[in-house]
């Protein structure tokens, strides 16, 4: 601590320089000790703005009553308590439209923060869709484009990206560019290590993380409440999906067995290779088959982490695939051929965990994961939990190989939707393909 202590001014108080506002919390958090940061804020430069109670594409607006209590609880009406903090709330429930929300109560310079580039336009969107703003106001700083506004939206990939190890990252001083009121950390769970170390440094800015786990793999979550600040809000989903605002949805995880060949690699392989090699489980694919026999007339999104696998699935049901190699271009038209209903089914590797707007996706079949991430598997669910124009339910199955760590890892990565009142209902792989084989029939 005493690194980062000015003079002293009374027995109990001390001069604390602001570039240290942030790492002195992260010190006193790490022995115990979290602080109330009750130093305030730079206002910002003025940023006129407000909702509109009409859409621009010309449908009744309105902020719903807990997007709103979660945009007040967080302004605290500009006081000093408010101005940081952490809104949760499931995906699909208008994480965004809380953002947007705060944006116009504050009206100042605003910079949002998100995972990539299909997040921006998304965010930009939205925003002008909702918002009085105009085209030009509304700036996109991607690695396709840098433009700066009064609402600029960024990527964390852009932020972080350098040429080289050894230098710092060029693209940090948009954080000094304007004098933003307010800074946005959507899916802040995701927030990359390198920019909580910036954020340590704008302390006197506003600032809203959006998320619906507020899970880290990596255990920063302390550092996240730090910097960010703490939770403010809060509903659990089960509420939510009560109330009709997200899609009710049943889990279902579906049990595969290791075909002869593959058990015997499996027995001979190294740890991290057994988890491959279960979750690549080839008897996954006539699952999948009655699966999509069974869903023929719904909306369809196959997940997974390898691609080997997933271009597989791609080639042999003629399924078009997005992969992080899919050009941007190609990727919006295929998700807007996906909401118009030409396409069905689309396969998606894990680019498809965040920021997808397909709100009539209503079936998702998980073929592999990233090890035991809560995180990624509440995601996941989160990308069919838009409300149906129908009411229909949403159904999410993962499919696991039997008996490996497949299935060791699918019980951690459930913890986080069954301390949401989820419950999985577990199916055998044979059973499934049986039932849709005597339904054809």
């Amino acid at each position: 601590m005493k690194n980062f202590l000015g003079d002293r001014l009374d027995k109990t108080s001390f001069i604390v320089d602001t570039a240290f506002r942030g790492v002195i919390k992260q010190a006193l958090i790490t022995v115990g000790y979290p602080a109330e940061d009750l130093a305030g804020y730079t206002e910002g430069s003025p940023m006129p703005m407000q909702l509109r109670t009409v859409t621009r594409q010309g449908t009744p607006f309105e902020v719903r009553d807990y997007q709103r209590q979660a945009g007040e609880v967080f302004y605290a009406g500009g006081d000093v308590r408010g101005g940081s903090g952490v809104i949760v709330l499931p995906c699909g429930a208008g994480k965004t439209i809380v953002g947007i929300a705060s944006m116009c109560q504050i009206s100042r310079k605003t910079l949002v923060l998100t995972t990539g580039i299909t997040s921006v336009k998304q965010w930009r969107r939205e925003i002008l869709d909702k918002t009085n703003l105009t085209e030009d106001q509304v700036a996109e700083y991607t690695g396709e484009i840098k433009e700066i506004a009064g609402v600029t939206l960024a990527t964390y990939q852009i932020l972080t990206h350098r040429n080289d190890k050894t230098e710092e990252f060029p693209h940090f001083d948009l954080f000094d560019k304007q004098d933003w009121g307010l800074i946005i950390y959507d899916e802040v769970h995701l927030l990359p290590a390198p920019v909580f170390r910036v954020t340590a440094h704008i302390q006197a800015r506003r600032r809203l993380g959006l998320t619906a786990t507020l899970v880290r793999e990596d255990g920063r979550e302390a550092d996240v409440f730090t910097l960010i600040g703490p939770k403010k809000f809060d509903v659990p989903w089960r509420e939510l999906e009560q109330r009709g605002w997200i899609a009710e949805a049943t889990c279902s995880e579906v049990r595969v067995a290791l075909p002869e060949p593959v058990r015997m690699e499996y027995a001979v392989a190294e740890a991290r290779e057994k988890y491959r090699i279960a979750s690549e489980n080839p008897a996954k694919e006539p699952v999948v088959r009655a699966l999509l026999q069974r869903y023929r007339d719904s909306r369809v999104l196959i997940i997974g982490q390898y691609l080997n696998q997933l271009r597989q699935l791609s080639r042999r049901f003629d399924i078009p695939l997005i992969t992080g190699a899919t050009p941007q271009s190609e990727r919006e038209e295929l998700y807007q051929q996906f909401r118009e209903g030409n396409v069905r089914h689309i396969v998606l590797s894990k680019v498809g965990n965040f920021a997808l707007d397909l709100p009539d996706a209503n079936v998702l079949i998980q073929v592999s994961g990233t090890f035991g991430s809560r995180q990624e598997e509440a995601q996941r669910l989160g990308r069919i939990l838009r409300p149906k124009t129908g009411g229909e339910i949403a159904h999410f199955y993962t499919l696991v190989s039997r008996d490996t760590r497949e299935q060791d890892f699918a019980h951690h990565r459930q913890l986080f939707l069954t301390e949401q009142g989820y419950t999985y209902q577990i199916a055998d792989g044979n059973e499934v393909i049986e039932n849709e084989a005597g339904g054809a029939a």
